[in-house]
């Protein structure tokens, strides 16, 4: 049985580990937050005592950590988890990281004889639940095909892409995350311009997703705050700023000038000041009702 050993139990890390118990695999579960731990030992993980005795043992080892200081600290600092692997042992990096920091990792494992691959998902802690994430693959296809067991318990194998070489991942993450959100930020402004101007904003949204403005995010994410006023709370804006900061930080380091992008960038920024760090990933569509002095919701104008 392959044993795998599964670092960072947090929203989305606490389903994944769950998902991969579930499909039978033998593994162990550590995470700084004794609370996360316990509840991975109750789905059926062993309870590990450090990133090492993590590691230690494991034939793979997945990280699912909040970001690049985080998953350097963990795989290649003292007591880290790549010291800590067998040769020939596979680690599968999930977290929204950067390719700098992933270059680090990755030399480090190819020093200790261990293959990785950069492998973040998407798809909210919904499907991280379900086990149907999209995973997007940086690295070789070896190592890809050596993952793929283990990545299909945790995402749909429909929406498993190897997008390249080692670092592709990261990158295809970050600009899917960067494309969401500023298709949040026209959303919010449109919305909120339509409806100050008395347009309803049933037939205004209709129009819209029925027009070549449409996007997935106009026609399906957005009706969570249309129907309840739920700006998500499943992923925090101190994450979303974190993320859209890495997505212009990548631009920058590749010479591509972002207006869009830093522009979208501080209107986060300023809706994580305004609400707080713990705030919903939709809290922009928020700072946008706020502003106008509107709600977003179904039948709020005639």
């Amino acid at each position: 049985m392959t044993r795998v050993g599964f670092i960072g139990l947090g929203q989305m890390g606490g389903h994944m580990c769950r998902n991969l118990v579930t499909a039978g695999f033998d593994v162990s579960a550590f995470d700084i937050d004794a609370e996360a731990l316990a509840r991975a030992r109750e789905a059926g993980a062993r309870a590990a005592g450090s990133v090492a005795d993590c590691a230690g043992g494991a034939d793979v080892l997945i990280t699912s950590l909040p970001g690049p200081p985080q998953v350097e600290q963990v795989l290649t600092g003292a007591g880290g988890a790549i010291a800590a692997l067998a040769p020939g042992a596979l680690m599968i990096e999930m977290s929204t990281s950067s390719q700098e920091v992933g270059r680090r990792a990755l030399e480090a494992a190819r020093a200790r004889g261990v293959e990785l691959i950069d492998a973040p998902v998407a798809g909210q802690t919904i499907r991280a639940e379900s086990g149907t994430l999209a995973i997007y693959a940086g690295g070789e296809a070896g190592a890809l095909a050596r993952a793929l067991p283990v990545l299909e318990a945790i995402g749909d194998p429909q929406q498993i892409f190897h997008v390249g070489s080692h670092g592709s991942g990261y990158a295809v993450k970050l600009l899917l995350n960067l494309t969401w959100f500023v298709h949040a930020v026209a959303t919010a402004e449109a919305l909120a311009v339509g409806v100050k101007a008395g347009v309803n904003i049933d037939k205004l949204h209709t129009a819209l997703v029925h027009s070549p403005a449409n996007s997935n995010f106009l026609e399906h994410d957005v009706r969570m705050v249309l129907d309840r006023g739920d700006f998500d709370e499943g992923f925090a804006m101190k994450l979303v700023t974190k993320d859209l900061g890495l997505a212009v930080d990548l631009a920058r380091d590749v010479g591509v000038p972002v207006e869009l992008a830093a522009l979208v960038e501080q209107i986060h920024l300023r809706a994580r000041s305004r609400y707080g760090d713990h705030a919903g990933e939709m809290s922009a569509m928020r700072l946008y009702e706020e502003l106008a002095e509107v709600e977003l919701r179904w039948h709020t104008s005639s």
